[in-house]
Formats: structure tokens, sequence, C-alpha cells
């Protein structure tokens, strides 16, 4: 069991969450993430570490409440439990030591794993810029602490209701073609927006990471839930990632087999809200 130490909301459908979990946050790095169960009969569920704390012994997640699991994962509070926590999984994000200026592109709730790596980045003397983008003002969340762990920080939205109008894309390119040079652009976020970021960068030849986030069950690279396909062969995003060369994905595949169960959890999603499809 592990207890949850603090509960925060975000924004209406956001929330971030820290829980002790001394073992995992004595490993835990960014880009790693976990598997929770709400309760013994709860379904497995991957969630990116947004944060660690390795004195106090925590760990922090932020997530959407999109489906049945995060649902009932945001009815808990502060002194509740969660069932089942495992972690750190996952490959460390890897750093390159050697570049000068990194570009962290995050793409709504992304944004939670974006976080991490930018401040990683920025602590290493690494000039970092971040763009973080957002549907509308009413839904932007991390802002203080990405300022606090960036050299630069871009935030728009789709509708101009807060900061810069349009999406991701338009303000990484338009920071490039101002003549900032980047080594490597890291961009995390709903699948069609780290495509788009790369077919940016591929125009300009920098390197992009991305952090891939497909079906996973059992997160130790037995289930074969999570392959993904990556310079035209099979990968499995628990053990070979999350990260990876977003030059190389393919991201047709990727958003096809995502939607795989989406008329299933639809309907569980539903049921546990007590509404009739």
């Amino acid at each position: 069991m592990f207890k949850i130490s603090k509960k925060k909301q975000l924004n209406d459908s956001v929330v971030l969450m820290e829980f002790e979990a001394p073992f995992i946050a004595k490993k835990a790095l960014p880009g790693q993430f976990i598997i929770f169960r709400v309760d013994e009969k709860g379904e497995r569920v991957p969630l990116t570490i947004a944060d660690y704390d390795r004195e106090k012994g925590t760990v922090t997640i932020i997530f959407q409440t999109v489906g049945k699991s995060t649902l009932k994962l945001a009815q808990l509070n502060e002194g509740d439990y969660i069932s089942d926590v495992a972690g750190p999984l996952g490959v460390a994000t890897q750093v390159n030591k050697e570049a000068k200026r990194v570009c962290v592109v995050g793409g709504g709730v992304g944004c939670a794993i974006a976080y991490p790596q930018a401040k990683q980045l920025y602590n290493m003397g690494i000039a970092t810029d971040v763009i973080a983008g957002f549907r509308s003002k009413d839904i932007v969340i991390l802002e203080d602490e990405f300022k606090a762990n960036c050299t630069e920080l871009t935030i728009c939205t789709d509708d101009g209701s807060y900061g810069k109008k349009g999406f991701v894309t338009n303000a990484l390119k338009d920071l490039i073609e101002s003549g900032r040079k980047y080594d490597e652009v890291i961009a995390i976020g709903p699948i069609p927006m780290m495509k788009f970021v790369c077919d940016v960068t591929k125009e300009y030849n920098i390197k992009t990471i991305v952090s891939l986030n497909p079906i996973m069950v059992d997160g130790t690279g037995m289930c074969g839930g999570c392959r993904v396909t990556v310079d035209g062969k099979i990968k499995y995003a628990c053990v070979d990632g999350p990260d990876f060369d977003g030059h190389l994905v393919d991201f047709k595949e990727l958003m096809s087999r995502n939607s795989t169960y989406k008329a299933y959890e639809t309907h569980e999603c539903n049921l546990f809200k007590g509404i009739k499809d």
C-alpha cells in the first residue's frame, strides 16, 4: 500500500498526486514511469514520473481523468492509499551532455512529462527553452515550475486566450528561423503533436526525441502490448523506451494501435459514471 501525501487539482481534469514510495524515489530518473493499481481489482495503468524527492521518499505523478482508473484515482485524497505501484520502469532519458541548447516541447498533460526533463537539462547548465501548448488559458499547468527551470518559456494556446496564439510547431519554427540553434528537441504530448514537431525538425536536421505512450499491460516486456515500430524494427516502449528517435517512429501505426480499445474504454468509463451508452 502507498500512502497519498499530497493532492492538488491543477485544472478541471488534471490532478497532481504525491505518494510515499521511498524505494522508487531512491532510483527514479527523468523519463521513467510507474504502473499503478488503485485497488486489487483495478487495471494496471502506466504513468510517467513527474517528479521525485529522494529525501522525503516521495514520487509525484500528474494525470488527466480520462478513463475509469484515473477517475477512481482522482477520487482518493491525502491520507488514502493506492493498492500497488511498480517502478521505476523504462529507460531514463539519455541526456546529451555535450548539448549547448535544447528545446523541450510539451503538449497538454504531456507537459507533466516534459517538466522533469527540462528541469534536469537546466540544472545541468544546458540552455533549455520550453514550449508548452494548451487548448486555452484555463487548462495551463506547471507555468511557474517551468519558469523556474528553463532559460525561456513560450506558452501557446490554440485559441489565443493566453500566451502566443497557435500551435507549438509554429512557435518552434519561429524560434529556429530567428536563429536559435538547437542541438536537440524533446517532444512530449499527443501523438499528432509529436509527429508534427518531428516534421518541423526534420526540415532542419535537428535530432528529436519523443516519449511514446502506447497501450501497455505488464511494463516488463513480456506482453508485447506496447510494441512500436522504430526504424522498421519492433521495439517495446516499456523496456526499450519510452524515449525514441522521433524521425524513425511509425506514427501512423502508433495512432492506429492506440485507438484499438477506444470504444471499450469509453464504455467502461460510462459505466463507472453511471451513464448509459
